[in-house]
């Protein structure tokens, strides 16, 4: 039996998406972003944020979270700076939600992560763990999450593998043990007023994802990176159950986009109330909107 259509209301959020453009696909991508490309097929054409814009809003999608990234003493690639991420949100604020990022290996993070709320007034922070190589359950990163929590700013850490290095010698030297959910759960508890979202069903992780979301009250999900018809069957499960407050839609443009996703969505046996929880109403509540 085919699934109900998709909520014709353009009120859905995207909660993962990525700078089209080359200070994100080439610069801070580099060689690794390069490996994933080749490995799925896909091509690192760039594009202007007019057009972004013009995809979503045909799509059907309001708004975005631009997120920041800086994984520089990791990789030696160049940051997507804060400031420029500021600065598209600015120029497309009708659109754009603005996440900074700050290296956690660098000894500024701290007085970063303040600038970026009271300076840029970003909304938020992204942490890719696998790309910046560190984990986030370590003691020394105590004071970073303290801080953000101080802000009360959200954070979105990555979930689950990552197809950054794929099938290149030594996966370019990132470690997947750094996307374990499990070493999140860790921050969760011990700053229970800080607003997390695990980015992704965090393959092969899925089922520690799913505890963790069901057991500490300040952690969510998202569903980015993965086409709906791909998505492990207990994680829609449980979106449509005991976590339906919970998870949010996400694509990580511009890898993967929002018209078909939401084609493929809408192909799944969500009804129309769950529809309005996964693709904005819990989106708006996470982001205070």
């Amino acid at each position: 039996m085919d699934g109900p259509t998709v909520l014709d209301e353009p009120r859905a959020i995207d909660m993962h998406a990525h700078q089209p453009t080359s200070e994100f696909l080439h610069d801070a991508g580099g060689q690794m972003m390069r490996d994933a490309a080749d490995r799925f097929g896909a091509d690192l054409e760039t594009d202007t944020y007019e057009n972004m814009r013009a995809e979503y809003r045909e799509a059907g999608v309001d708004r975005a979270i631009l997120l920041g990234w800086d994984a520089e003493t990791n990789t030696g690639n160049p940051p997507v700076p804060n400031d420029y991420v500021a600065d598209v949100r600015d120029e497309f604020s009708d659109f754009f939600v603005g996440f900074g990022s700050v290296d956690p290996l660098k000894d500024d993070c701290v007085e970063e992560a303040i600038r970026c709320v009271e300076d840029l007034d970003l909304s938020g922070f992204k942490f890719q763990q696998i790309a910046q190589g560190f984990d986030p359950s370590a003691p020394e990163h105590d004071d970073l999450w303290s801080t953000i929590e101080d802000l009360g700013a959200p954070v979105v850490f990555h979930g689950g593998n990552s197809t950054l290095g794929a099938c290149s010698p030594g996966g370019r030297g990132l470690k997947i043990k750094y996307g374990n959910p499990m070493l999140i759960d860790d921050v969760a508890a011990d700053h229970p007023d800080l607003q997390i979202l695990i980015a992704h069903p965090a393959y092969p992780w899925e089922k520690e994802q799913l505890a963790i979301c069901q057991q500490k009250g300040n952690v969510y999900m998202d569903l980015s990176g993965w086409m709906p018809r791909y998505i492990d069957d207990q994680v829609l499960h449980y979106a449509k159950t005991l976590l339906s407050d919970k998870v949010m839609f996400g694509t990580d443009y511009p890898m993967l986009e929002p018209k078909p996703w939401l084609e493929q969505f809408a192909e799944l046996d969500f009804d129309e109330e769950l529809q309005r929880k996964l693709l904005w109403k819990n989106a708006e509540s996470f982001l205070g909107l």
